[in-house]
């Protein structure tokens, strides 16, 4: 019998990348899963029973506070040592978890991003800390760029999430990369004929930065269409303050049924941000709902424009308006939507990891 381990960058938040472990450790149950560390408030019992392994960064201020203690992520990642006990280590990373160290077994890695901090830290760094600071840190920054090259070159075989990041990871490490969608949970998102297509736009996921919804906001605000906003984060706030219109509301905390009903009921989702994939559009495609997506980044591997939605080319409220208008003259068929989303569906991401799987061990090394 094969076995198994998984690896995770570190489990105190709930995003994409999490939905995929999730995955991971159902089909591997017996695997025990290695991490930085593990706040189990969070996941409301998903990896309940399993074995999970952490670093010696497993402290409740490092969960609450882990952006300020980054720079000890690699030798972390390091101490996870697998040693010869293990055939077959999946890493499932936006960053630290491929750096761990083992002595046998085949490395597959799922990469989500090369690390960002390292590659993009303008970007990644800039809602967090002054640029001078920023320029300060160059040093740590430099080193955790030598560090992800290091552990991006120990996988035997890397796979990622979209087009968009294979070439990331090309840049990044000179290495090629398969494509294999991560995975929808089709029982959660679905068509409910039960409800009608409504008047309504929809944006969804978490309130931070760098997903956009104040440009979203800002062109609601001046179209004075209904607009829902569902989910919650530290810009909740400030973006309930943006939006001027009484036309737009917020809904945080909802169930998967009422949130499956208004994904479905909606008349188009809106998807402003640059995404490594974009796993929240691709929900809203299973729902039988079109996307209207700013054209770069994973959305252009979920996106067939005038089938399942259209793009925008300026991340802009003027580019978004005229999106928006340009879809109000167009009509979309929600079978052909629903139909165009199965290739995100969780059975084929697990047909394709298996292929991969048993294609590792036939290839050699």
């Amino acid at each position: 019998m094969v076995k198994v381990a998984l690896v995770h960058d570190y489990l105190n938040q709930f995003g994409g990348a999490e939905r995929v472990l999730f995955v991971l450790a159902e089909m591997f149950p017996e695997a025990p899963i290695y991490t930085l560390f593990y706040e189990p408030s969070v996941f409301d019992g998903h990896l309940k029973g399993g074995t999970i392994k952490t670093s010696f960064l497993d402290h409740a201020i490092v969960r609450r506070r882990h952006r300020f203690f980054i720079p000890l992520f690699p030798k972390a990642a390091e101490n996870l040592n697998l040693g010869n006990n293990y055939d077959l280590i999946i890493s499932n990373s936006s960053g630290f978890a491929k750096g761990i160290n083992y002595k046998g077994g085949v490395h597959l890695s799922y990469i989500h991003t090369p690390l960002r901090y390292a590659w993009e830290p303008e970007t990644w760094l800039g809602t967090l800390l002054p640029k001078v600071v920023i320029k300060l840190s160059s040093p740590i920054i430099s080193y955790l760029r030598r560090w992800d090259r290091r552990a991006g070159k120990k996988p035997d075989f890397i796979i990622t999430l979209s087009t968009h990041i294979a070439k990331k990871i090309k840049e990044a490490y000179g290495r090629e990369a398969e494509v294999i969608y991560p995975p929808v949970d089709t029982t959660v998102f679905y068509p409910d004929y039960s409800v009608p297509k409504q008047d309504y736009f929809l944006a969804f996921g978490r309130l931070i930065h760098n997903k956009r919804f104040d440009l979203v906001i800002e062109a609601f605000n001046e179209l004075q269409f209904p607009l829902k906003i569902v989910g919650s984060g530290p810009h909740e706030a400030k973006l309930k303050k943006l939006a001027h219109s009484n036309n737009i509301e917020f809904l945080a905390r909802i169930s998967d049924d009422e949130l499956r009903k208004v994904i479905t009921g909606a008349k188009a989702f809106i998807f402003p941000q640059l995404e490594d994939f974009g796993l929240v559009a691709a929900e809203a495609l299973a729902c039988g709902t079109p996307v209207i997506a700013y054209r770069a980044g994973g959305a252009l591997d979920i996106i067939e424009e005038d089938a399942n939605g259209l793009f925008f080319d300026e991340q802009t409220p003027n580019s978004l308006i005229e999106a928006i208008n340009r879809f109000n003259k167009m009509k979309f068929d929600q079978e052909k939507i629903v139909q165009s989303a199965q290739k995100f569906s969780e059975a084929l991401f697990r047909q394709n990891l298996t292929r991969v799987i048993n294609q590792s061990f036939t290839l050699p090394l």
